[in-house]
């Protein structure tokens, strides 16, 4: 699913990754864990097409099969619309749209029909216990329902990898067990490939794998 090797990325003259080496197979839930500035987001957003790698040294990173250091931007968004899903710490959410309207967003973006991107949001707000929150708006939800509404709109696309950055990291601690136990659920409801970023140890520990970044590297 990711093969990503030899991957740098230099802010001006700071080296923030330095050689990354970074393989995972479809399925799999991975969790990358390390101390602040360790490099973990920043190996994220690249891998996530977010952000492009420094090409001053040799490196490969393949998504599903597909090179993505050749894709110009345009193609490059594209890829990322239709494979790729996201979760943040903080929910992301426009304020000014509904809970389904959000949902939507990508999915209208991809070119889906109205109608049959609201089926599939309804779908997966049901399927997330959000059923009677179509029509609220961010402010009317509490922390976990906006992540969760988060979760519907990184799945609307059916994406075959789903990054996450400190996903429960602004909920409290019912809120956060219960998004960590979603995530393997939705594992084993839509095979999705989950590459997890967290300070949480009990997320962390419940991956296939923990990866452990020191320096702008995987140790």
């Amino acid at each position: 699913m990711i093969k990503a090797n030899n991957v740098h990325k230099y802010f001006n003259d700071l080296h923030v990754l330095k050689g990354v080496n970074i393989h995972v197979k479809k399925g799999e839930v991975v969790s990358i864990v390390g101390a602040s500035g360790a490099g973990k987001t920043t190996l994220l957003q690249l891998l996530g097409t977010l952000d492009r790698a420094s090409s001053k040294e040799d490196f490969n990173i393949t998504i599903n099969s597909t090179n993505i250091n050749t894709l110009n931007d345009k193609t490059l968004a594209k890829f990322r619309n239709e494979h790729i899903g996201f979760i943040f710490q903080f929910h992301q959410l426009l304020p000014e749209f509904t809970a389904l309207e959000n949902v939507c967003l990508p999915a209208f973006i991809k070119g889906t029909k109205k109608s049959d991107a609201e089926k599939r949001a309804k779908e997966l707000l049901d399927f997330l216990g959000l059923s009677h929150r179509y029509d609220h708006k961010p402010n009317e939800l509490s922390g976990g329902e906006q992540q969760r509404v988060a979760v519907a709109r990184a799945l609307i696309n059916n994406p075959d990898l789903i990054f996450a950055d400190e996903p429960s990291g602004n909920l409290d601690s019912e809120s956060a067990e219960t998004l960590h136990s979603l995530f393997f659920k939705l594992r084993e409801e839509f095979g999705q490939t989950f590459v997890i970023v967290t300070h949480n140890e009990e997320l962390a520990n419940l991956a296939d794998r923990k990866l452990t970044m020191v320096d702008g590297k995987i140790v």
